[in-house]
């Protein structure tokens, strides 16, 4: 596990010189077996690895490493860009098993998230999240973004979005069986993610105005 971490480790954050590492292996083995079709996989390979080598990192280290927590100590803006963003690179400590800490690093473009998204969402400076990693290897990470303060903020932010616009819908008529309807629905919805008992309150408030309207 130790080995395989180093190995997806290496590849998600040294894309070039994955490239050259894998045209180096395939040519030799075209030569060696002097079969000139074994250099195709180069291209695929290098395109795989570069679209999707830190969701194959993520999905690893979120299957097979253990839980513990991490610190950004830099944040630094590049001049590349990443979907119109500019790239940030980021350096970090690692709690290990026995309580010490080691250095990592990543960037914008490299780092591991789980849940695997189309969205990259990393932590501030100096706030503790929690992370995964291989032991052994504490320096490949996997960031888990959701289970962070941050992250359970803004997914809780994200739940309750379509309460707000059902309640403001509500708010301007109240007489409007299909807007106490779908106000219903959407806290419904969101009490099942953040059950509250003022939510339960406010649903039968409604269930009741519902019911009464003809």
């Amino acid at each position: 596990m130790i080995t395989l971490s180093k190995i997806l480790f290496f590849t998600s954050h040294h894309g070039f010189y994955t490239t050259i590492i894998l045209f180096v292996f395939f040519v030799m083995l075209s030569m060696v077996m002097r079969k000139a079709w074994l250099l195709i996989p180069i291209i695929p390979l290098a395109i795989l690895n570069g679209l999707a080598g830190e969701f194959l990192n993520a999905w690893f280290l979120n299957r097979y490493g253990v839980e513990s927590t991490a610190i950004i100590t830099s944040d630094k803006e590049t001049n590349s860009t990443l979907n119109e963003q500019y790239i940030h690179d980021y350096e970090a400590i690692v709690k290990k098993q026995d309580g010490k800490y080691v250095d990592t690093f990543f960037s914008t473009r490299t780092a591991a998230i789980y849940p695997i998204e189309n969205a990259i969402r990393i932590p501030q400076v100096q706030n503790t999240f929690p992370v995964k990693y291989i032991p052994g290897y504490e320096k490949n990470i996997v960031i888990l973004y959701y289970q962070s303060e941050e992250g359970k903020l803004l997914l809780d932010y994200e739940k309750k979005a379509p309460v707000l616009s059902a309640k403001i819908k509500y708010e301007a008529d109240k007489t409007n069986k299909k807007f106490i309807q779908e106000y219903i629905e959407a806290l419904t919805e969101y009490n099942a993610f953040n059950e509250k008992a003022e939510n339960k309150i406010k649903i039968e408030e409604l269930q009741k105005e519902f019911s009464q309207l003809k």
